[in-house]
This record gives structure tokens, sequence and C-alpha cells, in this order.
């Protein structure tokens, strides 16, 4: 996993930020430069892709639970919407 991707997941979807859905992350990310935004989206794709990529996984990276992978992968294709397809609203992860 590319170390900036991993770090914007450590960053703004662990458990102190990732519940704040007030939408302040797609101006933040997109306040980056160009190549940075593309180290997301790429990372975002590559995890949606990559099946040995779960629910562990992504609790060690941001201290979120999720059920199953199902779950998980739905909240992060619903957060690439809301990132990178105008989605109108920021997903939030399960309580």
């Amino acid at each position: 996993m590319d170390k900036k991707f991993e770090g914007f997941l450590t960053t703004y979807l662990d458990t102190e930020q990732a519940y704040d859905t007030s939408g302040y992350l797609r101006p933040a990310l997109m306040a980056f430069n160009e190549s940075y935004v593309q180290v997301i989206r790429d990372g975002f794709n590559k995890i949606l892709q990559d099946p040995d990529f779960g629910p562990a996984e992504y609790e060690r990276l941001t201290n979120i639970e999720f059920p199953d992978s199902d779950s998980l992968r739905q909240y992060l294709r619903d957060m690439y919407s809301y990132l990178f397809e105008d989605a109108p609203t920021q997903p939030a992860p399960p309580e």
C-alpha cells in the first residue's frame, strides 16, 4: 500500500475524523496538489480490487471495526463516490 494513501486513511478516516460527516473531507482533499489526489484515488481503487484487504487491515489503520468485508467494501465504494464522483454526502462508518 502506498505510504501516502496509508497516511490519508490513518489521518482522515480514523476514529477521530471519520465520524465527522460535515462535508470538510472532499474540499480538504481537493486542496492538495493533483498528484496527491491521484495517489488517493489510485489507493481506493487498489484496496477495492484487493480481495485480501479486509476489516482487520482497515481496523489496523483506522481503529474502526467493520462487521464483515461486504460492509467495509460498501463504505469504501461510498467514500470513493463522495470524494471523486460528487456524491452529495460523506458516508459514516458503523458506530
